[in-house]
């Protein structure tokens, strides 16, 4: 999907993801004292936003601006005068002018040389002792899960992104598959809960 084609889903709601951080961004980066910080793939930025409620400094890039424009104003009406820099840019290749404490991959599905290019660049753009964090569908999530991309090119494990980074002197502090319950029309009215299946990878650069 192209941008373009992201910039017509942003357009087309009030927000495509909830106001909310994902669960295990907010999970797993809680403790971190604040520092700087880059939001890849950012979408609206729920992700930077939280992490700038927390007296991060954040970045989020993104390729969709209507998406960017929407998190700028999600922002802006933020009482607490959040520290948010918006970028347009390729997730893959952008690189921020100076090292950064701080880069989270959230749900960026893209086939594996793409997916390559932006786990390298991200970790690379971090300074020594900095954090890495990625939150991905996984590709088991195809079968056994809900929800999420249906095409195997664009999934992943926590053992690929590990792959991905094996050369760049990295301390992988957890790489595994971890369960989001999610709630799902049951067809009848109702609703039911369901497990989707993501891969979940934190990294500390050496």
């Amino acid at each position: 999907m192209d941008a373009h084609a992201w910039d017509e889903r942003y357009a087309a709601s009030d927000l495509v993801w909830s106001r909310e951080p994902n669960q295990f961004v907010a999970a797993e980066l809680a403790d971190l004292p604040p520092g700087t910080a880059v939001d890849l793939a950012a979408g609206e930025g729920r992700n930077a936003i939280w992490l700038a409620s927390r007296g991060w400094s954040a970045t989020a890039v993104d390729f969709s601006q209507v998406a960017l424009d929407k998190g700028a104003r999600l922002a802006a009406d933020d009482p607490r005068g959040l520290d948010v820099t918006w970028v347009r840019a390729d997730a893959t290749t952008w690189r921020p002018p100076a090292p950064v404490d701080l880069v989270v991959v959230a749900y960026l599905q893209v086939p594996g040389a793409d997916r390559r290019r932006a786990v390298r660049n991200a970790v690379e753009m971090l300074r020594p002792g900095g954090t890495f964090l990625l939150v991905a569908h996984d590709a088991t999530n195809l079968a056994e899960g809900t929800g999420g991309p249906q095409d195997p090119e664009v999934l992943m494990t926590a053992d690929d992104v590990v792959g991905d980074l094996a050369d760049l002197g990295v301390e992988v502090l957890r790489a595994e598959r971890v369960a989001r319950e999610v709630t799902a029309d049951d067809g009848h009215g109702g609703e039911q809960r369901r497990t989707a299946w993501d891969c979940l990878v934190r990294v500390v650069r050496r």
